[in-house]
């Protein structure tokens, strides 16, 4: 759930401006770059074929967002992984302006210290235009989410989009916000 609590930015707005102007020699402080959204994803695998299993998923990326999550829908039939056209095959949430900023600071202090032998998140997930994407495997990294309500681990993707024109850019950004990178 969004809290009232903005520090993560205001940390934007008051010491990441300047810090990432004076590196990069920007002339004008809309050319810093900021983060646009934050999308998360899930593919549903079996549960297209279970409604519970479905709800189940659906629940817990709204406890997880705090939003309620798309249905994403299959567009055309393939017999082999037995899916029909209009069928459901992942869901996902996209966070914007201050539920963004809350789910970042839970996910930088609070969810990646928790998973086990962490030390670190890969600099090799940009995808070459200034977007971050971090892979989870199971869902028990999130408090708000308790080991006897799920019957089975599932994972997820969450996508940082910002409006960096580089990654090199987009991975200074990142760390000034507290993205915890690991050293290769």
């Amino acid at each position: 759930m969004v809290t009232t609590n903005k520090r993560l930015k205001e940390y934007y707005y008051s010491q990441v401006i300047q810090d990432l102007t004076n590196e990069f020699n920007y002339k004008n402080i809309h050319q810093v770059p900021k983060i646009e959204k934050v999308t998360i994803n899930r593919g549903l695998g079996e549960a297209s074929q279970n409604s519970k299993l479905l709800e189940v998923s659906i629940r817990e990326l709204m406890t997880v967002s705090g939003q309620k999550p798309v249905i994403t829908k299959s567009k055309k039939a393939i017999a082999g992984f037995k899916i029909r056209e209009n069928m459901p095959v992942g869901i996902s949430v996209t966070l914007r302006k201050d539920y963004m900023y809350a789910f970042l600071e839970r996910l930088i202090n609070l969810v990646l210290p928790r998973i086990r032998d962490f030390r670190g998140i890969s600099k090799k997930q940009f995808d070459g235009r200034g977007n971050y994407t971090l892979g989870l495997k199971d869902q028990l990294v999130f408090p708000e989410i308790s080991y006897d309500e799920i019957d089975k681990m599932k994972g997820m993707d969450i996508s940082i989009v910002t409006t960096a024109k580089t990654d090199q850019e987009s991975l200074a950004l990142l760390k000034a916000l507290g993205v915890p990178f690991r050293d290769i």
